[in-house]
């Protein structure tokens, strides 16, 4: 079961044009999304009301959603504006149903939820995928696996050292690394430090540096499933962790989880710098070993997926690692229980 009542990111704002439709399917339900003539983004269930066909099938016309199958139009607001066969009266029944959305530093988020509960200041701020100090390439996964197991992944850094081992990760030490973590209202604060370490893969690609950093990760990982990182590496005790940093190479992630359905997941992510941002190479070499590594871990997870659905009694060992995925996982359980419980009583 999944929560509602959220912000879900749908889309990278460019995937979302005026020239065709995206269907996407969100939580179990499929959305078509487009962009009117004067570049607003709507979203609607992505199905005809006439016969059930896709309306991603259709296309876009100014200002007008047509379906192609029988031809019938919707407005931006989801009404219907034609019928065929020369019936001049609309049934109610004709229009679509709207789902808030906002787009926000060039990512696109919809609420699946009640529209009059979607408030825009509950959208976690990503300023860096839009700002002029930084330099990022957008990307997209998807995966074939229920997203609590990307969710675990995310929230669990030990594995850096091990499946990251050549690209992200470097020494197996970082895994006996313990993390500080604290508790947010809509999810969970992780900070982890590395002091006096050999450099991560990556890093020793972009800029060269061989000898030992002092290096950080530390993220929020909020509901329903979104990955906000400051990370970075700087020369071993120039005082990164007080706070100076003009010594350092720093990075924002930004990734977010979106549930497709029970047993897949929409992914997207990037990774940004703040430094050479006016060399294309230095985005491109940082994106290239950030995607290597996130197919190591796509590798690992539909491995570890594919394990478990041979065997739904197992039960996972808990370790101290797993802490931060622990109160995550019932964090959602909670959130999801007490949001059924309130439709049921309504």
């Amino acid at each position: 079961m999944f929560l509602k009542n959220t912000w879900y990111v749908a889309a990278w704002s460019h995937e979302i044009n005026n020239e065709a439709l995206l269907g996407r399917t969100i939580i179990g339900t499929p959305v078509v999304f487009w962009r009117d003539a004067k570049g607003e983004v709507a979203a609607f269930p992505d199905r005809c009301p006439h016969r059930g066909a896709p309306l991603s099938k259709g296309r876009v016309e100014g200002s007008t959603l047509r379906c192609m199958y029988h031809g019938m139009t919707f407005n931006g607001q989801g009404a219907c504006t034609y019928v065929p066969g020369g019936q001049e009266r609309i049934p109610a029944a004709a229009n679509l149903h709207r789902f808030p959305v906002v787009e926000r530093n060039n990512w696109a988020w919809i609420w699946m939820g009640e529209a009059d509960k979607a408030d825009p200041s509950l959208i976690p701020d990503t300023y860096w995928l839009d700002s002029p100090e930084w330099r990022y390439k957008p990307d997209y996964m998807h995966y074939g696996v229920n997203y609590l197991l990307i969710a675990d992944n995310l929230l669990d850094f030990s594995h850096l050292a091990f499946v990251h081992e050549k690209t992200l990760g470097g020494s197996a030490g970082y895994a006996d690394v313990r993390p500080e973590i604290e508790r947010l209202d809509n999810g969970l604060r992780v900070s982890r430090w590395y002091m006096d370490s050999p450099p991560a893969p990556f890093v020793k690609n972009l800029v060269g540096w061989t000898d030992n950093v002092d290096r950080w990760n530390m993220y929020d990982f909020v509901v329903p499933g979104v990955f906000l990182m400051d990370s970075g590496s700087a020369p071993v005790g120039t005082g990164a962790r007080e706070g100076d940093r003009s010594q350092a190479v720093q990075f924002r992630s930004a990734q977010a989880i979106t549930p497709e359905t029970e047993n897949s997941t929409h992914y997207f992510f990037s990774q940004a710098h703040n430094f050479s941002i006016d060399d294309p190479s230095v985005t491109e070499t940082l994106h290239a070993g950030l995607l290597a590594g996130f197919k190591e871990d796509w590798d690992m997870i539909h491995a570890q997926a594919a394990s478990l659905a041979l065997d739904p009694d197992f039960k996972m060992m808990p370790l101290n690692v797993d802490n931060a995925l622990g109160n995550f996982r019932a964090l959602m359980k909670k959130l999801v229980s007490s949001e059924q419980a309130l439709s049921r009583a309504a």
